[in-house]
């Protein structure tokens, strides 16, 4: 059992101080900071299941789970909730053209692609953990990095539609909503807007008489979640698993900028040596996610908001938020709730959502100071966008590639292939590295 020092008088922060991922406030105030980790996981979370047609309970068990195992492979020295990654939305919900699972085969060949793209993830860690990641860098360098991760959210975006057109006035009122929280609020009220936001729809949806309780009334309070194993004995499941690959690597960028926001948060650059181990931890709870119903899992930016806010980056309150999340996976009334939630509702959160997927790529851009007056960066991303945005799929055999994978395919080979054309003939199209800050860093205005 992990043990955590006291820090202070384990109640009050002094100015600037932050409390380590080895030490802990009063027992009090770590289950109140756990429960608040919950809350910041939540709204994200079950979004997942109930777009892809997972089982909410299950998909929270093995959150919760997965979180433990986070903590017990990077012992206990990065502190992090793993919930479910968005990045999976696409190639699961491409299996039934673009709409949640609706058959236990649906699910179970989904779930060997989760599982596959665990396998990878944890085979990744351990070369990371071994060699370091400037092999990454140059496979993914942020041009690359980006267009992948905004592709994957920018190819959503017909799912988004479909259910807001359903209940334009519901998905309307919540899209606003999410919107309003996020830029009324500071802190840790902005941070979980999309939380805030479903809320309101389901309110409205509500008192308007658009959510229907009955399937709430007849639920249990305590059962057991409801699971499903892998279709590895499946033909057709095999044949999906190749739309599950490019995930990966956004789970990895994920991990990494994950490492590497603790280290700078808390002034410990020795935090960034667990880098491997991070990756290997999520590699394995999404493998036994993927195994046995849950959704694949990812580390989540809502905790990084939690702790930022708080100053405290103790692995102590994790473990009481993953407990928390297991416990309340062993409730079918909790899950029959999320059911309820109406389609328009999840129309408008997830059209913000969606969205924001696709800026966390370009913000990748922003940050890397990305040249697009070279034509390799132009090529790059506008290829692999429009294959995204417009669904191009593939067929090789029995496989079926999905617009997730040719776009992933298309950016790597046109950013690879064309650097090495275009410097080999010196014609100065390749990427030329970050464009040079404009204007003056720091200091006095000359």
């Amino acid at each position: 059992m992990p043990i955590w020092t006291l820090h202070g008088n384990g109640r009050t922060l002094k100015p600037g101080e932050v409390v380590k991922p080895g030490e802990r406030l009063s027992w009090g105030g770590t289950i109140a900071i756990g429960a608040q980790h919950v809350v910041a996981m939540f709204g994200a979370t079950f979004l997942v299941p109930i777009l892809t047609g997972f089982p909410v309970s299950t998909t929270l068990l093995f959150s919760g789970l997965g979180t433990l195992l986070f903590l017990l492979i990077t012992r206990n020295k990065l502190p992090s909730y793993l919930g479910s990654s968005f990045a999976f939305i696409a190639p699961i919900t491409a299996i039934n053209a673009g709409k949640a699972l609706q058959t236990p085969m649906q699910i179970t060949q989904a779930l060997l692609g989760v599982a596959a793209a665990g396998v990878l993830l944890a085979v990744v860690g351990f070369v990371v953990q071994a060699v370091g990641t400037r092999w990454i860098e140059r496979l993914m360098p942020p041009v690359v990095a980006g267009s992948i991760v905004a592709l994957i959210g920018f190819n959503l975006a017909p799912a988004a539609w479909s259910n807001f057109r359903l209940q334009p006035e519901l998905g309307t009122v919540t899209l606003v909503a999410v919107i309003l929280f996020s830029v009324l609020f500071r802190g840790f009220l902005g941070r979980i807007s999309i939380f805030l936001g479903v809320i309101v729809g389901y309110i409205v949806a509500a008192v308007t008489g658009q959510v229907k309780f009955d399937a709430v009334a007849a639920a249990d309070w305590v059962g057991l979640p409801q699971f499903h194993l892998a279709g590895f004995a499946d033909p057709g499941a095999w044949a999906v698993v190749p739309m599950f690959l490019p995930v990966v690597l956004v789970l990895i960028a994920e991990n990494v900028g994950h490492v590497r926001g603790v280290a700078t948060m808390t002034q410990d650059p020795s935090i960034n040596r667990h880098t491997g181990r991070a990756l290997l931890a999520d590699g394995v709870a999404t493998t036994l996610a993927g195994a046995f119903g849950g959704s694949g899992t990812t580390t989540y930016g809502e905790n990084i908001g939690v702790m930022a806010a708080t100053r405290v980056y103790s692995t102590a309150a994790y473990w009481v938020a993953g407990i928390v999340a297991i416990l309340l996976a062993f409730s079918p009334k909790v899950g029959a709730v999320f059911n309820t939630i109406p389609a328009g509702v999840l129309g408008g959160v997830t059209t913000a959502l969606y969205g924001l997927i696709g800026v966390i790529g370009i913000k990748i851009w922003v940050d890397n100071r990305v040249d697009f007056s070279r034509p390799v960066n132009q090529y790059t991303v506008a290829v692999s966008f429009v294959i995204a945005i417009a669904g191009f799929t593939m067929s090789l055999g029995n496989f079926q590639l999905g617009a997730i994978v040719i776009g992933t395919v298309a950016a790597l080979l046109i950013y690879h292939l064309g650097n090495l054309i275009a410097r080999a003939r010196k014609t100065g199209a390749d990427d030329g590295g970050p464009i040079p800050a404009v204007g003056q860093l720091g200091g006095d205005p000359q």
